[in-house]
């Protein structure tokens, strides 16, 4: 008697029940008993019910729908599943090497010295030798030789060994000498890393911007230069040309905190 309370009570609400197939589908219908009861219940067309069959049975609103047919109880035990981290079979390769580490950063490097070197020696008749401006040239009519300006960066640049330079700029500033018309320095590779007392050691040369007085830039250097500064093997900047002209005056550390300010960008790659 519970049981058939049970079910008349379900019968009368809403929610799953489960009944018996008294016949197969007819007009998408088949007639069901559930706990004594003979109910009608709509059929989908993709459902096969025979006589006998365990039904599983939604209701909506006054109507019953057959859900499925409940299968037969399982006449075994399903196997057990092996471990999840059961080793896998071996397929005879090697495992891939590990993905590189790529690093990447910028270096600012402030000249320790900015000198002028005249006639086999330093200048000193202006600023400190070495806060001293950068000049290329002859000032007209003089009787004094050729400048070549200086700037040296120290050991700094090479405290990035072993990286690979992508990018590098120098902060350079034109002041009053020579004509007033946009004048490019040419720039020169320095080997020494520090003032020497001669002369410094030229090397690679490119054109620098072209500055009229008082006008500043951001230059970008040669890729390579870059190497060389972080490699070692060059240790500083300087302007210089074979003739007299174009005579050029450019800021040194004495005159303008950013000149010649290099700026290192590099990538360093690890395993």
């Amino acid at each position: 008697m519970a049981d058939f309370a049970d079910t008349r009570l379900s019968l009368a609400g809403t929610g799953m029940v489960r009944g018996v197939a008294l016949t197969a589908v007819s007009g998408n219908a088949c007639l069901v008993s559930v706990g004594g009861i003979t109910i009608t219940a709509r059929v989908a067309t993709t459902l096969t019910i025979a006589a006998g069959n365990i039904l599983l049975m939604g209701r909506l609103g006054s109507t019953y729908y057959v859900i499925s047919v409940v299968p037969a109880a399982p006449t075994s035990t399903p196997s057990t599943p092996p471990p999840a981290d059961s080793a896998q079979p071996s397929t005879g390769d090697p495992a891939p090497s590990p993905k590189p580490t790529v690093t990447t950063g910028t270096l600012t490097c402030v000249p320790t010295a900015t000198s002028c070197y005249r006639d086999g020696s330093w200048r000193s008749d202006g600023d400190p030798t070495n806060s001293f401006d950068l000049y290329q040239g002859r000032y007209s009519g003089s009787s004094f030789g050729r400048n070549t300006g200086v700037a040296f960066y120290g050991s700094k640049p090479h405290t990035l060994n072993g990286a690979t330079c992508t990018k590098a700029t120098v902060k350079i500033k034109r002041l009053s000498a020579g004509d007033f018309a946009a004048r490019a320095a040419t720039l020169r590779l320095v080997t020494q890393t520090s003032r020497p007392s001669g002369a410094a050691t030229l090397n690679e040369s490119t054109s620098g911007p072209s500055l009229a007085i008082g006008s500043s830039s951001t230059f970008t250097l040669p890729t390579s230069w870059g190497q060389a500064l972080i490699d070692g093997t060059r240790g500083g900047i300087g302007i210089t040309v074979s003739s007299d002209d174009p005579y050029i005056h450019l800021a040194g550390r004495g005159s303008w905190s950013a000149a010649f300010t290099l700026t290192l960008s590099w990538r360093r790659t690890s395993s």
